[in-house]
């Protein structure tokens, strides 16, 4: 079938829109006709090389939209559900198995080969140009920057139908990646101190989730005043302006002492190394923040041996079905009004999307495709 689509033609040129051929699914896919989907700032340094992705390619992962036609043996979604498109997972290896499928053994093919990543039509792609040549897609397992996608139907999370669909797709990945980071890694006791990084999406996501836990400190910094403003609004106790002052004897004065959980938000090596000098007996560092492919940072030998951890998190930990449920269950209480963060593009607006989200004009982009 005919799909239209925002085609990342080479490393850095803008994203242009194309009329494509789309393959039926084959055995346990589904085709889901894309209602809105998110930009994340993985789609821009994607885009940028920074991922490698071979192009040119169909970029998209925070995808909702409707399934319309099912492959063989798919069982689980029905013609018509209204689905959140989660990350791709094998469900056999180790890690799957052990009921965390973001670190699926097989997570590098399955967000970026640009083809299947398993079953029968392994290697091969779903995407063509009219004139029959190929290009990637199944980016993380959907490339929902186009009116329709192939996913597994295993990693789809039926909604509600009553459920405003076009905000939900952001659950996928962005959002669930900052509130699960608190939810799913940190786990804070009660007294603990949480200190946020970055108070973007993901950041301020994070802070959301933290007002939901025991943490009674709950720390965010950023550069800007605005961000930092909303910050409080949802949940931060205290705020900082980065490179104002010493910042790091704020946080400890706020906290009591070394923060329990830094959660590095920007992908910036130097606060990178920032939050993990931060940390101290027993404290945890968690990494966020997508750096550049191939960026290394530096950590002092002796105080990481007094029970320090720097752990990483994708997406949030645990699984779609899991974590989006109940951020939509947390959101209808109004616990967790990620909905403000957002601002609505059309699909040909995707590098002005992109655009004001790396200037800060916009927290969350959110691309409408089609109507419900």
């Amino acid at each position: 079938m005919r799909i239209t689509a925002a085609v990342a033609e080479e490393t850095g040129a803008p994203l242009q829109i194309e009329t494509l051929e789309l393959d039926p699914p084959g055995p346990g896919e589904v085709r889901v006709r894309l209602v809105a989907t998110g930009v994340c700032h993985t789609d821009a340094i994607t885009r940028d090389g920074h991922l490698p992705l071979p192009l040119p390619g169909v970029l998209g992962h925070e995808g909702a939209g409707i399934v319309e036609e099912l492959g063989d043996g798919v069982t689980g979604v029905e013609v018509g559900d209204h689905v959140v498109m989660g990350w791709p997972f094998c469900g056999e290896c180790r890690n799957c198995l052990r009921g965390e499928p973001r670190y699926c053994a097989q997570l590098g093919p399955a967000v970026a080969a640009g083809v299947r990543f398993t079953g029968p039509l392994a290697g091969t792609g779903a995407y063509h140009r009219e004139d029959g040549s190929s290009l990637s897609g199944h980016f993380f397992g959907q490339s929902s920057f186009a009116t329709a996608s192939i996913a597994l139907a295993s990693s789809l999370v039926k909604v509600d139908p009553a459920l405003p669909l076009e905000l939900l797709g952001p659950l996928a990945c962005g959002i669930s990646t900052g509130a699960g980071a608190v939810l799913n890694t940190a786990r804070p006791q009660p007294g603990e101190s949480i200190v946020v990084f970055g108070a973007g999406a993901v950041g301020l996501a994070a802070i959301m989730a933290a007002r939901s836990t025991p943490a009674t400190t709950i720390v965010a910094v950023d550069l800007n005043a605005d961000r930092l403003e909303l910050a409080r609004r949802y949940g931060a106790t205290h705020v900082f302006t980065a490179g104002e002052g010493d910042v790091d004897a704020a946080i400890r004065e706020a906290c009591g002492g070394d923060p329990d959980h830094v959660i590095e938000c920007t992908g910036v090596i130097a606060v990178v190394e920032q939050a993990v000098g931060l940390i101290g007996m027993l404290g945890t560092c968690i990494l966020v923040g997508g750096a550049p492919a191939g960026t290394a940072f530096s950590v002092e030998h002796q105080p990481a041996l007094w029970g320090k951890r720097i752990v990483g998190t994708l997406g949030g930990s645990s699984t779609s079905a899991r974590l989006i449920p109940a951020l939509i269950a947390l959101h209808a209480q109004g616990r967790f009004p990620f909905d403000e963060l957002v601002r609505f593009y059309d699909l040909d607006q995707v590098e002005q999307a992109i655009a004001d989200s790396a200037s800060g004009e916009v927290i969350k982009p959110i691309l409408r495709i089609s109507s419900v």
